[in-house]
Order: structure tokens, then C-alpha cells, then sequence
């Protein structure tokens, strides 16, 4: 009975008592059934990151397909934009033109119906003149032939003509 005093057996006594009463108490258990739990907490986040995971793929998939659906549009939109402005410069230009056009036909008009103004108030002016030169020219020549009937009715009827 010599090993009963030696402290290394009380020391494997000791010991195998605290296994046998862990057995008992099912710690165990408990401890596999507690790193369960972690590791089905663990599989349980996995699961969600893959989930967000594929999630944020599919939306970023719908994200580049919007903004090359939105990009083509917006090209759209500029090419039309371009091409209603060039339309718009054409006609704006052709409109112009148009009118300048207008306006120069309304100047020549106007430019036209002044000369011929103009060349009626110097005919007037000259058939007055005329008229006067003649009337004065007849009335020194009634003066010298003092009165004749033939003369007197020739200057009325030509006072009467040019006016």
C-alpha cells in the first residue's frame, strides 16, 4: 500500500474523479451541444451573407443593365436633340432668308414707287412750267396783236388741257 501515500496516485484519483463527475453532470454534452448551437448560429450567418451575397450580385446585375438601358437612352436623346437642332438651325436659316428676300422685294417696291413719285412730280412740274412758258408766250403775243379770237380760244383750250 505504498502507492496510497504517493501524491502522483491521489493526483490520477483526483482526476479520474473530476471526469467521472463532468460524465455525470453531462458537461459533455452540454459543450458539444453549446459549439452545436455556435456552429448552426455560424452556418445560419453563412447562409445569410451568401444570401446578401447573391442579392447584391443580382441587384448590381439590374444596376448595369438600367444604366446601359439608361446610357443608350440618353444617347437617344442626344442624337435627337442634335438632330432637332440642326432641323430647327435649317429652318430658322431658310426662314431668314426668306424674309430677307421679303424685305429687299418691299424695298424695290418702295424704292420703285418712289421714282415713279419722284418722275410724276417732275412731269407735273415740267407741264406747269410749259404751261406757263406758253400762256406767258401768248399773252406778249395778244399783247402785240392786241386781240385776236382765234388766239384767245387757242389758250384756253390749252390752259384747260394741261391741267
Amino acid at each position: 500500500m505504498d502507492w496510497l501515500t504517493e501524491a502522483h496516485t491521489w493526483e490520477g484519483i483526483g482526476l479520474l474523479a473530476l471526469i467521472v463527475g463532468l460524465i455525470w453532470l453531462k458537461v459533455p454534452g452540454m459543450a458539444l451541444a453549446a459549439l452545436d448551437g455556435r456552429a448552426t448560429k455560424i452556418q445560419a450567418q453563412l447562409d445569410e451573407a451568401t444570401k446578401l451575397r447573391q442579392e447584391a450580385e443580382r441587384l448590381l446585375a439590374e444596376i448595369k443593365t438600367q444604366r446601359e438601358v439608361t446610357e443608350h437612352q440618353a444617347a437617344e436623346m442626344l442624337a435627337n436633340a442634335r438632330a432637332e437642332a440642326e432641323r430647327l438651325g435649317l429652318e430658322a436659316k431658310a426662314k431668314l432668308e426668306e424674309q430677307i428676300k421679303r424685305r429687299g422685294q418691299l424695298a424695290e417696291r418702295r424704292i420703285a414707287l418712289a421714282q415713279s413719285q419722284a418722275e410724276a412730280e417732275v412731269k407735273a412740274a415740267a407741264v406747269d412750267l410749259a404751261a406757263l412758258a406758253a400762256e406767258s408766250l401768248l399773252a406778249a403775243r395778244l399783247a402785240a396783236a392786241k386781240s385776236d379770237p382765234m388766239v384767245d380760244a387757242a389758250v384756253a383750250q390749252v390752259a384747260t388741257k394741261l391741267q
